[in-house]
């Protein structure tokens, strides 16, 4: 028995409009969210044209030209607008009868690719019951047939499985979503044996030892401790039957440990340092879950994820434009401030689900917006844009 997939109705029109494009392919990107008895697709985006595709308006019309980094390139940078709880959990190809015979090679291909690509920028381990299938879906541009298959990412071996595709409306219409704020403070020392004080590659290692203590924190979810398989919604009124965007939000705060504890040893280390990088600030995390029966445990992992990624993805976008903008050469200064991109949510068209995104404070309302149609080919009136943040160093 293959796996299910859940999609949300607007994606099959979707999908239907990129049909009508005249040429003789279109790939994308399906986002959602996994669990274990099935998947849930919310959103597909179809991968943007590069300049030169732009220009000339033509794809050669043979598969061999799929450009296999520029998929992987823009499934990165969707990731990042991904709050708690979405994931890339596929690619799709819309193509002509002809090419379909060959694609599920090339499917195959960018499946592993994205995983691969994704799987290198996480600070967290992915849980050994996690689900590991990714969608193939082929839609054929002349008889609009659905094909959907999946791969074990966690086997480089692995060989297609048949799955369903279901559309449903109101699929994501009153997800849960679950806040909190974060107050970061973390200290990285900065090796003097490190070369050329690789400021990105120590911010990495820091991050990676702050990440295992939220992991290893307590949550609170509306006030209370709960068990890891009690139901999140265990006592609390189900909204049926709705299909008008309505968020059920649940509220919660983080205790994480002060110290080991007595019953385990640790060791202290000199370390000779030539500085440090210190990063403060209130974080605001999100995440959403499916509203179908969803444990306490996909509720807190989906959390811990957004909090780790949200301050990593930050500190990345923070190096790269330090790169564009001053050039990689390496500076003396004794202390040097700068401002992390603050964080904004933008809705989803008949979903109670936002996705996100990064500003700099000097970035025009302008930007974000074609940032949205670029990456997530959707339009976002100015005014749906909440920033959810002060902006603090």
């Amino acid at each position: 028995m293959g796996r299910t997939y859940l999609v949300e109705e607007a994606i099959g029109q979707y999908l239907s409009d990129l049909s009508t494009q005249l040429k003789p392919y279109v790939t994308g990107l399906l986002i959602g969210q996994c669990s274990p008895q099935k998947d849930y697709v919310i959103r597909a985006v179809r991968t943007p044209p590069k300049e030169e595709q732009r220009e000339d308006g033509t794809d050669a019309p043979k598969l061999a030209s799929i450009d296999e980094e520029w998929i992987t390139t823009h499934a990165s940078q969707v990731s990042r607008m991904l709050p708690g709880g979405l994931s890339v959990l596929g690619v799709f190809i819309i193509a002509t009868p002809e090419l379909l015979k060959d694609s599920q090679n090339a499917l195959r291909k960018l499946i592993f690719s994205v995983e691969k690509s994704l799987s290198k920028r996480r600070l967290w381990k992915p849980a050994e019951e996690e689900v590991s299938d990714r969608a193939a879906l082929q839609i054929c541009f002349s008889t609009k047939k659905v094909v959907c298959r999946t791969y074990d990412v966690n086997d480089p071996k692995s060989s297609a499985k048949p799955a369903d595709w279901k559309y449903q409306s109101a699929l994501s219409a009153s997800w849960i979503a679950l806040d909190c704020t974060v107050n970061v403070n973390i200290h990285i020392p900065l090796l003097a044996t490190s070369p050329n004080h690789d400021l990105k590659k120590n911010t990495k290692n820091g991050l990676n030892r702050w990440s295992k203590q939220i992991e290893d924190s307590i949550f609170l979810i509306n006030g209370q401790v709960k068990d890891n398989d009690t139901e999140l919604l265990e006592g609390q009124k189900k909204l049926r039957g709705n299909t008008q965007p309505s968020t059920q939000f649940s509220d919660v705060k983080i205790l994480t440990q002060l110290s080991q504890g007595s019953s385990r040893r640790s060791t202290a280390t000199v370390q000779v340092c030539s500085g440090s990088i210190n990063v403060k600030g209130a974080v605001k995390c999100r995440a959403y879950v499916h509203n179908n029966r969803p444990k306490i445990k996909e509720a807190v992992q989906a959390l811990k994820r957004d909090i780790i990624n949200t301050l990593s993805d930050r500190c990345e976008i923070l190096f790269e434009d330090l790169i564009i903008n001053e050039g990689p050469h390496e500076k003396n200064f004794e202390r040097e401030y700068h401002v992390l991109p603050q964080r904004l949510f933008v809705p989803v068209a008949g979903s109670s689900v936002m996705l996100s995104d990064y500003k700099f404070g000097d970035e025009a309302t302008g930007e974000i917006q074609e940032r949205f149609v670029e990456m997530l080919d959707q339009s976002v009136q100015a005014e749906d844009i909440h920033i959810a943040e002060e902006i603090n160093t």
